[in-house]
């Protein structure tokens, strides 16, 4: 069973943020034209297809700030894999605040549960290999640290969080300094003036950068969108003696493919920036 994300402060003001752009600083007059404020009743989230569920703290976590006095219970756990027809979530109490909550709850839990899926989808692939499926920063704006969770529960791992917690230079970084050892030089400078101990990852193109890069005494070196037998042939080359991460191009027909060559990770924008949300629909019992 997947732990459950905490909520703190700053999901907290993401989950409030989601539903003050749906109500506009105001109410659902909808809701509050048709339902007497004093009725009372119980809906139920169920899934329209298969896949991984993601999100039921968040879930969770939105209809108690529309109304505190709905009561909610998980109807499955997180990372649960589920079939079409399921019932995953039970929500109850008045019925304004349930259905003012369920677009903004069900926005969430979809978004999570699909990235989760596709995730799940790529980890299959490559079992029994060496190679982890990680994500990238290639986001929605304000939801990474979501979508990073939802990677994890879907058995993925994460790359870096942001621009912050580790080096990767990328093409752009080596033309503006003027190559892959000028680059890391900078940087090992900096990081030794600012006494910090971060990796170092590079990225490379073709067997010249890798061969440089490989004189650099760095972390990791990334294999940007090379054909299989190339990355056939940087495996050889390295022999282990760092970690190789492959990005771009990967698919799910390929991704297998890419994992038997030996390579330590494979990155994937799409688990985040492409999953199609998880069709789930919420109904009054």
């Amino acid at each position: 069973m997947f732990k459950p994300l905490e909520i703190d402060n700053k999901i907290f003001q993401l989950i409030q943020l989601a539903l003050q752009e749906d109500l506009n600083e105001a109410c659902d007059r909808t809701s509050n034209f048709l339902i007497d404020p004093s009725k009372t009743g119980t809906a139920l989230i169920i899934a329209k297809q298969k896949g991984i569920i993601a999100g039921l703290s968040v879930t969770e976590q939105v209809f108690k700030l529309v109304d505190e006095r709905i009561s909610s219970s998980c109807l499955v756990n997180e990372g649960a894999a589920i079939e079409s027809g399921n019932p995953i979530f039970r929500t109850s109490g008045p019925m304004r605040g349930i259905l003012t909550a369920e677009r903004t709850a069900l926005n969430f839990l979809q978004r999570l549960s699909g990235v989760a899926t596709l995730t799940s989808k790529f980890v299959e692939q490559v079992r029994d290999t060496k190679a982890k499926i990680l994500d990238t920063r290639k986001t929605t704006p304000g939801l990474r640290a979501l979508e990073k969770y939802a990677v994890r529960v879907g058995g993925g791992e994460n790359h870096r969080m942001g621009l912050f917690d580790m080096i990767l230079i990328k093409e752009n970084h080596i033309a503006a300094v003027g190559g892959i050892r000028e680059t890391v030089i900078k940087v090992k400078k900096e990081m030794e003036a600012q006494n910090l101990n971060l990796k170092i990852e590079v990225e490379t193109r073709n067997l010249d950068e890798l061969n440089e890069a490989l004189e650099m005494n760095i972390d990791r070196i990334m294999l940007d969108n090379m054909n299989v037998p190339l990355i056939k042939k940087a495996v050889q080359l390295v022999r282990g003696r760092l970690q190789l991460e492959v990005s771009g191009g990967v698919t799910l027909k390929n991704v297998r493919e890419i994992a038997k060559t030996g390579v330590d990770f494979i990155s994937i924008g799409a688990l985040t920036h492409s999953a199609p949300a998880l069709d789930l629909s919420l109904l009054l019992e």
